[in-house]
């Protein structure tokens, strides 16, 4: 399968999201990474952003699509039967149930639609109990949209807070695709 990989600036899920990567990879996908660019330039407490896009380059033997105007030709190229948005944070579930295109993981998942092509969702933020929810809602509700199993990561300090479960987003692209692993 070709499968376009987004990341988005859920930084503390990259080291999960990057796993997920590499399996699919293993799996024998051709997949192209593509980040947001505040997840392609900031550093945080739990890497650089130079360490994370080097890993995801030498583990794809791509470059990293960090622009819209690297993302537009995403959908007249058909570039991919899957784009994938895991982590994808709630800034990004509000501008994909908006129609908001200013960034490249936006601009990737409007230029794919177009194709009428799955968008696999994995959320991961800290409000999708609050202010988030109804983003999910829509997104549910739109053609196209497929969401990785999620639940709540911590409901004692964080009661709002969800996250896919990262160890079923290949079984989400896969149904997708009529793919059959070996």
């Amino acid at each position: 399968m070709k499968i376009g990989y987004c990341f988005t600036g859920s930084f503390c899920t990259f080291s999960k999201s990057i796993q997920v990567l590499k399996n699919l990879v293993i799996d024998g996908n051709e997949v192209t990474p593509i980040m947001s660019e505040n997840a392609y330039n900031t550093n945080t407490r739990f890497g650089s952003a130079l360490s994370f896009r080097n890993e995801v380059e030498a583990l794809t033997n791509k470059k990293i699509i960090h622009t819209i105007e690297q993302a537009e030709p995403i959908g007249p190229r058909n570039m991919f039967d899957v784009l994938c948005v895991v982590p994808c944070t709630g800034n990004t579930l509000a501008k994909l149930a908006y129609g908001i295109t200013d960034t490249s993981v936006t601009m990737a998942v409007k230029s794919h639609l177009r194709n009428s092509k799955p968008v696999v969702i994995g959320v991961s933020t800290n409000d999708a109990l609050g202010g988030a929810a109804k983003n999910i809602g829509h997104l549910l509700n739109y053609k196209n949209y497929y969401f990785v199993p999620f639940n709540m990561d911590d409901p004692v300090k964080k009661p709002k807070s969800m996250v896919c479960d990262f160890s079923k987003v290949a079984k989400t692209v896969y149904s997708l695709s009529n793919y059959e692993k070996n």
